[in-house]
């Protein structure tokens, strides 16, 4: 079997193609594997170019991933102004964010590797862009939550994101964990409770949160 030559993307628009391309390979990697153990070469392989091809459009694998990240941050933003439309209450509110992390695995898992790692690999200008994608998309969800939460200010707002999004990457990680572990959980009694589902125990934990900010809160009794 012979391998099939790779045409060097020459148009601006074929540029672009090939570069979304890449993306999706990545996406659709770390969906399927998780994040960590996929290569640049694994991404080229699943994009049908030669590794050298991605190097011409990302620099390295946390560049790909780190750009997926703030993809994923504007996406959650859009879910969750959606989801949060109209007064709410801590129990509601928490479902929201919840679900709408829940919706998106991709983004979770990125979460936990985002500051550990991909911000690690990448130029201060790269880094510097995905901070400000991702302060744009903390603006849209904190101005849902003030919505539906009016006692809620912006400071907590911001607050309450930066811990639901902690959570998220933490939980994620527990509720999903390479076959060694899920062996343990599955064998072992003592370690049943660590094998949490996602969603209902984030859903818990952002009530919590939320719970806690109300009680905060100026005015609160």
């Amino acid at each position: 079997m012979t391998t099939p030559s790779f045409q060097r993307a020459r148009r601006p628009e074929h540029k672009e193609q090939r570069r979304q391309d890449i993306l999706r390979a990545a996406a659709e990697l770390g969906r399927r594997e998780g994040v960590r153990p996929v290569t640049l070469t694994d991404i080229a392989a699943g994009a049908g170019v030669h590794k050298s091809a991605v190097l011409r459009y990302f620099a390295s694998r946390e560049a790909v991933f780190l750009l997926l990240t703030a993809d994923g941050w504007q996406d959650w933003a859009d879910a969750a102004g959606e989801a949060l439309r109209g007064p709410g209450d801590p129990a509601t509110v928490a479902a929201a964010l919840a679900g709408t992390l829940a919706d998106r695995p991709l983004f979770c898992d990125l979460l936990g590797h985002a500051q550990l790692n991909l911000e690690r690999g990448v130029t201060q200008e790269q880094v510097r862009d995905f901070k400000v994608t991702t302060l744009d998309a903390v603006d849209r969800v904190a101005l849902a939550l003030t919505t539906a939460l009016p006692w809620m200010d912006r400071g907590q707002a911001v607050d309450v994101i930066a811990g639901t999004t902690a959570m998220a990457a933490q939980q994620w990680q527990t509720s999903n964990p390479p076959d060694t572990l899920a062996r343990l959980y599955a064998e072992d009694p003592l370690f049943a409770h660590v094998a949490s589902e996602f969603a209902p125990r984030l859903t818990r934990l952002v009530t919590l949160l939320l719970t806690g900010a109300a009680a905060a809160a100026p005015g609160a009794a």
